[in-house]
């Protein structure tokens, strides 16, 4: 059955085409499996709660009529502003309005949340952008500019609240000379936009819709997850073709369910630490019901995801067996009003199986975090650039350098092919278990060897995070992260010009670190084993080290082959079958009119040798779940595709183009 909902029909409908639903929450209380909700073009200023999911066989569609014309709003225009003083206007808001979850009075709070001022879960927009909030109402009156912020002007744009005791919250903003009157001034209301409020609603399809102001919590791994969208812990969701923007915590949540016992444990209990929290919440959830066929399986493509405070997709265990592709995820966590350990473009935990392909993942200040048990998850044709502070951005912590990719604390098998990486820094590495195969990287590692314990001072604090059974939720085990285990194959290194400010940034702090620390290439790999030393630890004559048990945890061998390094990028000292070019290389990123195009004369200078055509078992196994680099159903992968979706042919250049002649024909 069709449903169909408009917003400018006049009266009460009955869902039919002649009589339709004014609401879109009228549609969700009606649709059964099967049916499609038709929504009209209008602004939707609602919470909308599925009553039902759908079937695998039988999915409930909620499809806008025309691209991207019906808006799903969190948000209420406020008309009735007065002048306070100089260029400040209040606004008094019923607290009524907010139906027992005022954002005004909550602050945005939870487990690895690092606030640098409270900041509420409200906010103001002016013409569709967020103004700042500050702390006090002379940061209103008399506002500085914030050089943390991406966009240190917008900071004069100022909101301050507070509550009148009478039941009214006040809203104080600095509209910089504009009349809010006049301007279209709204104000965050609702938490969630389009987000079912019980668990286990599979099967619905999210299609064209703008989706935007939500007034959305802090989405740590040891919490309940929401965002602005999201299954709330179901099966096979889609997400497509939509415009997520301006949710203040996260826009996209494929996340954790409530646990009541274990909700913010760290921050409110205090006794255990947030890791052993985490591992209280992965197993909680394996007993209580989390597997492949309950959870995950959702599907996000082809959306444009922009300007949320935390994350534009975010999950915790909620994600796993899912595609993400050919989104565009940028200008996320620009504001940096909000920090903590749980920032950036997409942000996972327990990414398993999880497909990340074709995005377009730019101007974030993280691009893409896969935090523990990236296990099976493999990042494919991504564009990344951009994902680091702007010049003269005051940087408060390495941390806030940012970078394109960071696989945290994962035992893999982690495959990253035939993508791009552009920024400063291109991947932080605090982890094993990782392929790199016909990648573009001109940024450098960082994070290599470090950063896998919980920084006890004086006493060892090594992070134990599972693994798994091979394509499955279920845990096979625990161990501390050894390092190692990486293999870099066929990428094409360029060493751009390092931002002398992020390498100041990144130089502090209790450890030192060396050139390679920032040096494009897999330099930071110095002095780790080859295979065939790694496997003489462990022969008969060397028994009796093994009994010192030391081999154990030193680092697991790396591998590479058919590497190529520029502009001075540096091979590690065990590296084989690599070239160093040392004619300088351009490599220039150009954005015009929405398009990006790769200036370069790389192909003039990149050396044909003879490289590996890299697949599956030439790979062979991640060290601690002993899984292949394979697809989901696990087939092998041969990796005969290149950055655009072209066919390698028989020769295996290195890199993530396949050279074409002037008629756009592979050259073999």
């Amino acid at each position: 059955m069709i449903w169909y909902v408009n917003g400018s029909f006049a009266g009460h409908g009955n869902g039919s085409k002649a009589q339709p639903f004014r609401t879109i929450s009228e549609a969700a209380k009606a649709a059964c499996p099967g049916d499609e909700v038709i929504v009209a073009p209008g602004i939707y200023r609602e919470w909308v709660n599925p009553l039902r999911g759908g079937t695998e066989d039988a999915r409930i569609v909620y499809r806008s009529e025309a691209p991207l014309a019906a808006v799903i709003t969190g948000a209420e225009e406020v008309k009735n502003w007065t002048k306070y003083e100089g260029q400040t206007w209040v606004a008094k808001i019923s607290n009524g309005l907010f139906g027992g979850d005022n954002p005004y009075t909550d602050l945005v709070k939870g487990d690895w949340y690092r606030p640098v001022m409270k900041a509420h879960r409200g906010e103001v927009y002016l013409n569709g952008k967020s103004l700042y909030e500050t702390e006090t109402l002379d940061g209103v009156t008399n506002p500085v500019k914030n050089m943390r912020s991406w966009d240190p002007e917008g900071t004069l744009l100022t909101w301050y609240t507070e509550q009148d005791g009478e039941g009214y919250t006040l809203i104080y903003a600095n509209f910089a000379g504009k009349d809010p009157n006049q301007e279209n001034v709204e104000i965050n209301v609702r938490r969630n936009c389009f987000y079912p409020d019980r668990t286990g609603l599979g099967y619905i399809t999210l299609s064209g819709f703008t989706v935007r102001q939500a007034a959305t919590n802090w989405a740590p791994p040891t919490a309940y997850q929401e965002g602005m969208v999201g299954p709330h812990w179901s099966k096979g969701w889609i997400i497509e073709d939509c415009e997520i923007s301006h949710s203040k915590c996260s826009g996209i949540s494929l996340g954790k369910y409530l646990q009541p016992n274990n909700e913010n444990k760290w921050t409110t209990k205090y006794f255990k630490d947030g890791t052993q929290n985490e591992r209280d919440a992965i197993c909680q959830a394996q007993y209580e019901g989390w597997t492949k066929e309950r959870i995950g399986s959702h599907i996000v493509r082809r959306c444009n995801i922009h300007d949320c405070g935390q994350t534009g997709i975010v999950g915790h265990l909620g994600g796993v067996f899912s595609v993400i592709e050919d989104n565009d995820i940028h200008h996320i966590n620009n504001k940096q009003n909000l920090a903590g350990a749980e920032i950036g473009g997409i942000k996972m935990h327990a990414a398993i199986d999880v497909v990340i392909r074709r995005n377009h993942i730019h101007h974030c200040s993280r691009g893409l975090w896969l935090d523990w048990q990236a296990q099976g998850t493999r990042v494919s044709q991504n564009l990344f650039h951009d994902n680091e502070p702007p010049r003269g951005t005051e940087l408060m912590s390495a941390m806030a350098v940012g970078e394109d990719l960071f696989v945290e604390v994962s035992h893999g098998p982690t495959l990253i092919d035939n993508n791009l990486f552009l920024s400063t820094i291109s991947a932080r590495l605090c982890t094993q278990g990782l392929a790199f195969v016909h990648n573009l990287i001109a940024g450098a590692f960082v994070g290599v060897g470090m950063g896998t314990d919980n920084s006890g001072q004086t006493l060892h604090s090594r992070r134990y995070t599972p693994y798994h059974i091979p394509h499955r939720t279920e845990v096979a085990g625990f161990m501390t992260i050894q390092h190692g285990d990486a293999r870099f194959y066929n990428n094409i290194f360029v060493q751009k010009p390092l931002r002398e400010d992020a390498k100041a940034k990144l130089g502090e702090g209790p450890r030192p670190v060396t050139e390679a620390y920032f040096t494009c290439g897999t330099k930071p790999y110095d002095g780790y084993p080859t295979e065939e030393w790694y496997a003489a630890q462990f022969s008969y004559e060397s028994s009796q080290d093994r009994m010192m048990k030391d081999i154990y945890y030193m680092h697991l061998p790396v591998y590479s082959g058919g590497n190529v390094y520029f502009n001075g990028a540096k091979p590690y000292d065990g590296e084989v079958n690599y070239r160093e070019v040392e004619t300088p290389v351009r490599l220039d990123l150009k954005e015009t009119d929405g398009s990006v195009r790769l200036d370069t004369d790389l192909f003039d200078l990149l050396p044909e040798f003879d490289t590996p055509f890299v697949y599956t078992d030439m790979l062979g196994i991640a060290f601690e779940p002993e899984q292949k680099f394979e697809a989901a159903d696990c087939s092998p992968i041969l990796f005969d595709t290149d950055f655009l979706g072209c066919h390698r042919g028989s020769r295996a250049l290195s890199g993530p183009f396949a050279r074409k002649d002037e008629a756009g024909e592979i050259l073999a």
